[in-house]
Protein backbone atom coordinates (compact mmCIF):
# COMPACT_ATOMS: atom_id res chain seq x y z
CA UNK A 1 0.00 0.00 0.00
CA UNK A 2 2.86 1.96 1.35
CA UNK A 3 4.37 1.53 -2.52
CA UNK A 4 1.60 2.34 -4.34
CA UNK A 5 1.39 5.80 -2.51
CA UNK A 6 4.76 6.67 -3.37
CA UNK A 7 4.82 5.89 -6.75
CA UNK A 8 1.81 7.74 -7.14
CA UNK A 9 3.55 10.95 -5.60
CA UNK A 10 6.60 10.47 -7.74
CA UNK A 11 6.74 13.60 -10.20
CA UNK A 12 7.52 13.18 -13.73
CA UNK A 13 10.08 14.62 -15.77
CA UNK A 14 9.05 16.48 -18.91
CA UNK A 15 9.97 18.43 -21.89
CA UNK A 16 7.78 21.69 -22.83
CA UNK A 17 8.29 22.51 -26.86
CA UNK A 18 6.40 25.54 -28.46
CA UNK A 19 5.00 24.36 -32.27
CA UNK A 20 4.79 27.04 -34.76
CA UNK A 21 8.50 27.58 -35.85
CA UNK A 22 10.20 25.17 -33.45
CA UNK A 23 8.37 21.95 -34.45
CA UNK A 24 6.28 22.83 -37.50
CA UNK A 25 7.79 24.72 -40.05
CA UNK A 26 5.47 27.05 -40.28
CA UNK A 27 2.48 28.68 -38.56
CA UNK A 28 -0.63 26.13 -38.31
CA UNK A 29 -2.48 29.48 -37.67
CA UNK A 30 -1.60 30.87 -40.93
CA UNK A 31 -1.81 27.93 -42.39
CA UNK A 32 -5.63 27.47 -41.29
CA UNK A 33 -6.21 31.33 -41.74
CA UNK A 34 -5.36 30.51 -45.82
CA UNK A 35 -7.15 27.43 -46.07
CA UNK A 36 -10.05 29.14 -44.73
CA UNK A 37 -10.30 31.96 -47.25
CA UNK A 38 -9.33 29.21 -50.22
CA UNK A 39 -12.20 27.03 -49.52
CA UNK A 40 -14.45 30.16 -49.20
CA UNK A 41 -15.23 30.18 -45.09
CA UNK A 42 -13.67 33.18 -44.88
CA UNK A 43 -13.96 35.97 -47.05
CA UNK A 44 -11.05 36.75 -49.72
CA UNK A 45 -11.23 40.26 -48.15
CA UNK A 46 -10.13 39.07 -45.23
CA UNK A 47 -6.59 38.80 -46.33
CA UNK A 48 -6.29 42.23 -47.48
CA UNK A 49 -6.09 42.23 -43.28
CA UNK A 50 -2.34 41.21 -42.94
CA UNK A 51 -1.26 41.10 -46.71
CA UNK A 52 0.83 44.73 -45.88
CA UNK A 53 2.12 43.38 -42.81
CA UNK A 54 3.85 40.10 -44.76
CA UNK A 55 5.13 42.00 -47.80
CA UNK A 56 6.72 44.10 -45.14
CA UNK A 57 8.25 40.88 -43.28
CA UNK A 58 8.90 39.47 -46.60
CA UNK A 59 11.06 42.82 -47.67
CA UNK A 60 12.37 42.93 -43.79
CA UNK A 61 11.03 46.07 -43.07
CA UNK A 62 8.26 44.53 -40.80
CA UNK A 63 8.14 42.32 -38.26
CA UNK A 64 7.04 38.69 -37.96
CA UNK A 65 5.09 39.59 -34.50
CA UNK A 66 3.68 42.56 -36.54
CA UNK A 67 2.27 39.64 -39.51
CA UNK A 68 0.88 37.09 -36.52
CA UNK A 69 -1.02 39.65 -34.89
CA UNK A 70 -3.03 40.86 -38.15
CA UNK A 71 -3.50 37.32 -39.50
CA UNK A 72 -4.76 36.56 -35.70
CA UNK A 73 -7.04 39.76 -36.00
CA UNK A 74 -8.71 38.25 -39.26
CA UNK A 75 -9.24 35.10 -37.60
CA UNK A 76 -10.94 36.35 -34.83
CA UNK A 77 -12.61 38.26 -36.83
CA UNK A 78 -14.12 35.70 -39.37
CA UNK A 79 -14.53 32.87 -37.32
CA UNK A 80 -17.69 33.76 -35.57
CA UNK A 81 -20.46 31.93 -36.47
CA UNK A 82 -19.07 29.34 -38.66
CA UNK A 83 -19.47 25.32 -37.34
CA UNK A 84 -16.70 23.92 -35.18
CA UNK A 85 -17.10 21.04 -37.07
CA UNK A 86 -16.53 22.43 -40.86
CA UNK A 87 -13.17 24.43 -39.11
CA UNK A 88 -11.90 20.82 -37.87
CA UNK A 89 -12.79 19.41 -41.27
CA UNK A 90 -10.27 21.89 -42.42
CA UNK A 91 -7.52 21.23 -39.97
CA UNK A 92 -7.43 17.76 -40.80
CA UNK A 93 -7.18 18.62 -44.52
CA UNK A 94 -4.22 21.07 -43.46
CA UNK A 95 -2.71 18.10 -41.42
CA UNK A 96 -2.60 15.37 -44.38
CA UNK A 97 -0.85 17.59 -46.66
CA UNK A 98 1.54 19.43 -43.84
CA UNK A 99 1.79 17.36 -41.08
CA UNK A 100 5.48 15.81 -41.87
CA UNK A 101 6.32 19.75 -42.39
CA UNK A 102 9.07 19.50 -39.58
CA UNK A 103 12.27 20.53 -38.29
CA UNK A 104 14.58 17.46 -37.88
CA UNK A 105 16.19 19.21 -35.05
CA UNK A 106 13.19 19.51 -32.86
CA UNK A 107 11.40 15.96 -34.54
CA UNK A 108 14.64 14.00 -33.34
CA UNK A 109 15.01 15.49 -30.21
CA UNK A 110 11.31 14.08 -29.27
CA UNK A 111 11.57 10.89 -30.49
CA UNK A 112 14.95 10.85 -28.17
CA UNK A 113 12.81 12.49 -25.13
CA UNK A 114 10.08 9.79 -25.92
CA UNK A 115 12.35 6.96 -25.07
CA UNK A 116 13.69 8.60 -22.12
CA UNK A 117 10.29 8.83 -20.70
CA UNK A 118 9.98 12.31 -20.75
CA UNK A 119 6.31 13.69 -19.80
CA UNK A 120 5.85 16.01 -23.84
CA UNK A 121 4.03 19.21 -23.19
CA UNK A 122 2.94 21.63 -26.28
CA UNK A 123 2.21 25.80 -25.47
CA UNK A 124 1.12 27.51 -28.45
CA UNK A 125 -0.69 30.53 -29.49
CA UNK A 126 -2.24 28.99 -32.66
CA UNK A 127 -6.22 27.89 -32.26
CA UNK A 128 -6.39 24.67 -30.23
CA UNK A 129 -8.68 22.84 -32.89
CA UNK A 130 -5.55 22.93 -35.11
CA UNK A 131 -2.61 22.23 -32.31
CA UNK A 132 -4.35 19.53 -30.47
CA UNK A 133 -4.27 17.19 -33.21
CA UNK A 134 -1.20 18.14 -35.03
CA UNK A 135 0.61 17.59 -31.40
CA UNK A 136 -0.88 14.49 -30.31
CA UNK A 137 0.23 12.85 -33.62
CA UNK A 138 4.18 13.69 -33.01
CA UNK A 139 3.38 12.15 -29.21
CA UNK A 140 2.80 14.86 -27.08
CA UNK A 141 0.06 13.95 -24.44
CA UNK A 142 -1.06 17.93 -23.09
CA UNK A 143 -1.64 20.52 -25.56
CA UNK A 144 -2.43 23.79 -24.36
CA UNK A 145 -3.43 26.32 -26.73
CA UNK A 146 -5.50 29.51 -27.67
CA UNK A 147 -9.15 28.60 -27.42
CA UNK A 148 -11.81 30.00 -29.28
CA UNK A 149 -15.64 29.49 -27.53
CA UNK A 150 -17.93 27.39 -29.32
CA UNK A 151 -21.94 28.04 -28.83
CA UNK A 152 -24.57 25.80 -28.15
CA UNK A 153 -25.19 25.15 -31.91
CA UNK A 154 -21.74 24.33 -32.02
CA UNK A 155 -20.80 27.63 -34.00
CA UNK A 156 -17.99 29.83 -32.74
CA UNK A 157 -19.32 32.58 -30.66
CA UNK A 158 -16.06 34.95 -31.89
CA UNK A 159 -15.01 35.34 -28.17
CA UNK A 160 -11.62 34.27 -27.79
CA UNK A 161 -11.21 32.23 -23.89
CA UNK A 162 -8.35 32.52 -21.27
CA UNK A 163 -6.62 35.25 -23.75
CA UNK A 164 -4.61 36.32 -20.58
CA UNK A 165 -3.84 32.85 -19.38
CA UNK A 166 -2.64 31.53 -22.74
CA UNK A 167 -0.37 34.29 -23.32
CA UNK A 168 1.77 33.98 -20.48
CA UNK A 169 3.64 30.66 -20.89
CA UNK A 170 4.74 30.41 -17.71
CA UNK A 171 1.72 30.57 -16.25
CA UNK A 172 0.66 27.71 -18.78
CA UNK A 173 3.30 25.69 -17.53
CA UNK A 174 3.12 26.37 -13.96
CA UNK A 175 -0.19 24.85 -14.67
CA UNK A 176 0.60 21.95 -16.46
CA UNK A 177 3.44 21.66 -13.32
CA UNK A 178 0.75 20.87 -10.96
CA UNK A 179 -1.69 19.36 -12.96
CA UNK A 180 0.58 17.06 -14.09
CA UNK A 181 2.65 16.41 -11.30
CA UNK A 182 5.97 17.06 -13.04
CA UNK A 183 9.30 18.30 -11.69
CA UNK A 184 11.53 21.61 -13.12
CA UNK A 185 14.97 19.26 -12.02
CA UNK A 186 16.15 17.72 -15.39
CA UNK A 187 13.69 19.63 -17.63
CA UNK A 188 13.90 20.92 -21.47
CA UNK A 189 12.10 23.57 -22.79
CA UNK A 190 12.43 24.54 -26.57
CA UNK A 191 11.19 27.84 -27.98
CA UNK A 192 11.75 29.55 -30.81
CA UNK A 193 10.07 33.24 -30.16
CA UNK A 194 10.09 36.15 -27.44
CA UNK A 195 7.15 34.89 -26.12
CA UNK A 196 8.97 31.21 -25.47
CA UNK A 197 11.53 32.90 -23.32
CA UNK A 198 8.61 33.19 -20.01
CA UNK A 199 9.05 29.18 -20.02
CA UNK A 200 12.52 28.69 -21.29
CA UNK A 201 13.88 31.40 -18.07
CA UNK A 202 12.15 28.41 -15.72
CA UNK A 203 13.35 24.87 -17.10
CA UNK A 204 16.66 23.20 -16.43
CA UNK A 205 17.81 22.71 -19.83
CA UNK A 206 16.66 25.75 -22.34
CA UNK A 207 17.47 25.66 -26.24
CA UNK A 208 16.59 28.76 -27.98
CA UNK A 209 16.00 26.78 -31.52
CA UNK A 210 15.90 28.89 -34.50
CA UNK A 211 15.60 32.24 -32.36
CA UNK A 212 13.98 35.53 -32.83
CA UNK A 213 16.21 38.32 -32.44
CA UNK A 214 14.69 39.23 -28.85
CA UNK A 215 15.13 35.42 -27.90
CA UNK A 216 18.76 35.29 -29.04
CA UNK A 217 19.96 37.96 -27.06
CA UNK A 218 18.07 36.48 -23.97
CA UNK A 219 20.00 33.55 -24.46
CA UNK A 220 22.81 34.77 -25.56
CA UNK A 221 23.34 36.45 -22.42
CA UNK A 222 21.81 33.53 -20.15
CA UNK A 223 24.16 31.06 -21.75
CA UNK A 224 21.35 29.36 -23.10
CA UNK A 225 21.88 26.30 -26.08
CA UNK A 226 21.06 28.01 -29.24
CA UNK A 227 20.37 25.69 -32.57
CA UNK A 228 19.82 26.51 -35.75
CA UNK A 229 18.79 24.69 -38.59
CA UNK A 230 18.84 25.89 -42.17
CA UNK A 231 18.26 23.96 -44.87
CA UNK A 232 20.52 20.63 -44.39
CA UNK A 233 22.79 21.88 -41.77
CA UNK A 234 22.24 22.09 -38.07
CA UNK A 235 24.58 23.88 -36.28
CA UNK A 236 25.02 25.14 -32.62
CA UNK A 237 26.30 28.60 -31.51
CA UNK A 238 28.86 29.05 -28.48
Amino acid sequence: MFMIKFMKQLKKKFAVFDIDGTLFRSSLLIELVEALIKEGYFPAKARKMYEEEYNLWLDRRGSYNAYIEKVVEAYVQNIRGLYLKDIQEVAERILLLHHSRIYRYTRDLIKKLQKEDYFMLAISHSPYHIVEPFARKWGFQKVYAQYYEVGGEGRFTGKVQFLDFILRKDRVLERAIEKENLKLTGSIGVGDSDADAAFLNMVSRPIAFNPSSGLYRMARRKRWKIVVERKDVIYTIK
